[in-house]
Parts: structure tokens; C-alpha cells; sequence
């Protein structure tokens, strides 16, 4: 196995995929926009940006008032430009992307979003204090979203993180080439700013309970994200290496990361071609990503799946691994079976079988496991109603408990998760507990 050497400490395996405009593409690309009128780009985007009027701010150098606007539909607007699927969303719905080259939607938010964070610029004043109390329970893009938000409106606003670091997966989850670790802690300064206090190290379940905080607070909103990976429960098990834990290691400790010579990912997800990625381009000599499925059923955004190909990365489709070969505790093969796909399943998608007697090998001296993450089990453990394992909310995002509400990736029963989407379940939280408090004032 190879040994790289990736950086300083702390810094990332990865640079960011786009360098930043420069001031004269950001206003060429701006001069662009039609303005449309009932924008459907901003139908698209999950938090409804006003995407017009910002790129028309920009177009006039008005970048303070260009993140204003971004910042008033969504607090974490710089990782939101980096990390959004914007081919699926805005930039997807741009009229200009029938017949010419859409908007770099995206890219002109990461432009005024660098600019105030560069400057320093603070873009929101909080409000006059109304003496209430709010907890948050987990420091990902739902509750730094939500936090940020109340904070805005003068309530006195606790958020509590298990991690060292704030962020959740936008800090340890995302892949530096998307979303540089820095990024996500500059916005966990801006809410910090905002006058949330931030408790870190602090795990409901462990060392807070939930009626310790229903005693404290006025209102709690969970944001719990999901659980660990799932097991794949075949021999030699314990020499995979959980890709979300690959991708922090890439983020916070790139220096020490060791890459495979012939690395083997197995899943087909964002999550799984994140892995990939860092595996080629920090020097592995061969990636496959095994899939149980067709390239029809993968998880992952087709624009990924494009780019991952460029990438020069290896697929074998319904395959699936049913043994992890080593000698002298070091990964040598993973041994497949091949797999035909039957009736749908639960999932709506066709289910995977087994074909008899048609086992083969792929040589392999590391293996990553991104097959999606287990649903948070701590929902039962509180006493939370439930559905297909998500916490169940109403439409004001409020739990089964009174005064308890949720959102994010714990609340995902239906539709994708995603981190804008997480953003928005934190704004509209914040909205229905602020109502709930002080009425519409």
C-alpha cells in the first residue's frame, strides 16, 4: 500500500475541483442572466434564493447586497454553492440550458458568498432578545441552519454537537474537492456570531437527556443526521474501511491518509464515488467501484457518474462481495459473486440475486464501504414516533413529543437527502417554533 503524502497537517487531501472567478468572469457571467420573471431557477433551489436578484447585485457590484440575499433564504449559502447538485436543481431548470450553456448559478454564489467571508462582513444584526430558550440537538446543516435563524429573531439559542467540530457532514463528510473543511467552519463562526453558543463534545443519549433539556428549554430541535454504515456481514469484514471515515481522514489528517495501489469501493452512491475519487486522484494505481445493481439504479447524480468515468475509475455492475481475501492481515482480493436483478424491492428498484456458480476475484489491496448510512436508532430510544425509521414530523416540522421538533437527514423518510434540504427543514423549523413562541411578530 501506498503511503501519501498529502499536505501539511490538518490540510486536505484535495484541492476544490473550481478555482474562484475572477472579478471580470463573475461580472461576464452575471451580464448573462435573462432576469427571468417567476424565475424557474429559483423554483428549483430547495431554499427559493431569489437567484435573479443576486446575480443582478453582482452584475452591479453590489456583493454585500448579493449575499444578503443569498444569506435571507439560506444561512449557509457558501457550502450550499459548492456542494448543491445544481446540474438537477437550478442550473437545471436555467431556460438558457435548452439551447446555450446555463447559468453558473452555483459558481456566482460561491462568488459573493468568498466576498463577505473574506472581507469579514457580518450581513445580519439579531434582533431584540425575547427572553426564550431554545435548545439544538446536533450541529449539522439543519441545526446550524435552524440555531442561525432563531438567533436572527432575538431568541437565546444553545447548540450542542457529540464531535469536536461543528458542521456535521459538511465538515467531516463532504470531500475537500466539493467543500474544503474551512468552509463549513467559517459558517459555523458566522452562526456563532449570531449569538448561538455552541457546546461541543455534548451527546444527547449520553451526557444530556431529552428531559433535561425539555426542562431548560422552550423548544428543542433535533438534528441527528443518521446512523454508522451498515455492516456488510461477509468474512474479512473487519479490513473495510467505512468510507465516511475515508473521506474525513482526507479532510482533517490528509497528510497521514493512505492510498491503495488497486482500491476496490463498494457502493455506487455520492458517497462511494467521493471515495473513488480520493483513491484516484491521491495516487492508487487501479479503482473499481462494485455494484450490486445496473448503472440504472445507482444512487448516485448522473453528472457524478460522468465524472467519475472521466476519472478513469472502474466499474463492475451486479457484482456483488461475498469474502474479503487477505494474507497476513493485508487485503489481497475481494471475492464477488454475480448478481441478476428480480421483481422490485421495497426500494422500488429491481432486487439483486445471486447467480449460482459464478463466483470471480478482483485483486485489491484496500477496500471502502459507501453503502448509505443505518437510520439514527436513537429516535426510539426517546420515545419518538417514527416512520419507516425516520423521526415523524408534522408539517411544522414538530416530533410526537410537544415543544420537540426535527429535521434534516433524521426526518428523510421521503424524497433525497441532501444538505440544501437540510438548510430549508432548519429555516422552516426555526419559522414554526418562532410562531409558536411569540406569534408572527
Amino acid at each position: 500500500m501506498n503511503e501519501k503524502a498529502t499536505g501539511l497537517a490538518g490540510q486536505e487531501a484535495l484541492p476544490e475541483a473550481f478555482p474562484p472567478l475572477t472579478r471580470h468572469e463573475a461580472l461576464v457571467e452575471s451580464t448573462r442572466c435573462l432576469m427571468c420573471y417567476d424565475a424557474p431557477c429559483t423554483h428549483a433551489c430547495p431554499t427559493h434564493i431569489d437567484i435573479p436578484k443576486f446575480i443582478k447585485k453582482i452584475s452591479t457590484g453590489n456583493l454585500k447586497g448579493s449575499a444578503r440575499t443569498i444569506l435571507e433564504s439560506n444561512l449557509l449559502g457558501a457550502t450550499c454553492a459548492r456542494v448543491c447538485p445544481v446540474q438537477e436543481l437550478c442550473e437545471g431548470a436555467c431556460v438558457l440550458g435548452a439551447e446555450h450553456k446555463p447559468i453558473a448559478i452555483g459558481r456566482l454564489q460561491r462568488y459573493a458568498m468568498d466576498y463577505v467571508y473574506g472581507k469579514g462582513l457580518d450581513i445580519f444584526l439579531t434582533a431584540k432578545t425575547t427572553g426564550k430558550k431554545i435548545g439544538v440537538v446536533g450541529a449539522g446543516p439543519a441545526g446550524l441552519s435552524c440555531a442561525g435563524e432563531l438567533a436572527k429573531k432575538g431568541h437565546d439559542v444553545t447548540l450542542f454537537e457529540k464531535r469536536d467540530l461543528a458542521g456535521g457532514l459538511s465538515t467531516f463528510g463532504i470531500i475537500g474537492l466539493r467543500e474544503p473543511v474551512g468552509i463549513s467552519l467559517a459558517e459555523v463562526e458566522m452562526i456563532r456570531r449570531l449569538g448561538v453558543r455552541i457546546e461541543t463534545q455534548r451527546e444527547i443519549g449520553k451526557d444530556l437527556a431529552l428531559a433535561e433539556l425539555q426542562a431548560k428549554f422552550d423548544a428543542i430541535f433535533l438534528s441527528l443526521g443518521l446512523g454508522a454504515t451498515p455492516n456488510l456481514g461477509i468474512p474479512g469484514e473487519e479490513q473495510v474501511i467505512d468510507g465516511l471515515e475515508y473521506i474525513e481522514q482526507s479532510k482533517l489528517n490528509g497528510h497521514n491518509l493512505k492510498i491503495g495501489r488497486n482500491v476496490v469501493v463498494i457502493g455506487a452512491g455520492n458517497t462511494a464515488i467521493d471515495c473513488a475519487t480520493i483513491a484516484k486522484r491521491c495516487g492508487a494505481e487501479d479503482v473499481t467501484m462494485l455494484y450490486r445493481r445496473t448503472a440504472g439504479e445507482m444512487t448516485a447524480y448522473p453528472h457524478e457518474y460522468d465524472f467519475i468515468k472521466k476519472e478513469g475509475v472502474r466499474f463492475e455492475f451486479l457484482a456483488q462481495p461475498v469474502r474479503i481475501l487477505t494474507e497476513k492481515g493485508s487485503v489481497e482480493a475481494v471475492e464477488c459473486v454475480r448478481m441478476s436483478l428480480g421483481p422490485k424491492d421495497a426500494s422500488g428498484r429491481p432486487a439483486p440475486r445471486p447467480v449460482e456458480g459464478s463466483h470471480f476475484v478482483i485483486a485489491a489491496d484496500q477496500v471502502v464501504k459507501a453503502i448509505g448510512q443505518e437510520k439514527a436508532s436513537l429516535a426510539a430510544r426517546l420515545n419518538l414516533k417514527t416512520l419507516k425509521g425516520y423521526i415523524d414530523v408534522n408539517e411544522d416540522f414538530q416530533t410526537s413529543l410537544p415543544g420537540v421538533y426535527a429535521g434534516g437527514d433524521c426526518i428523510r423518510a421521503r424524497g433525497a437527502a441532501s444538505t440544501v434540504m437540510a438548510v430549508q427543514d432548519g429555516k422552516l423549523a426555526a419559522r414554526a417554533i418562532h410562531e409558536r413562541l411569540v406569534g408572527n411578530g
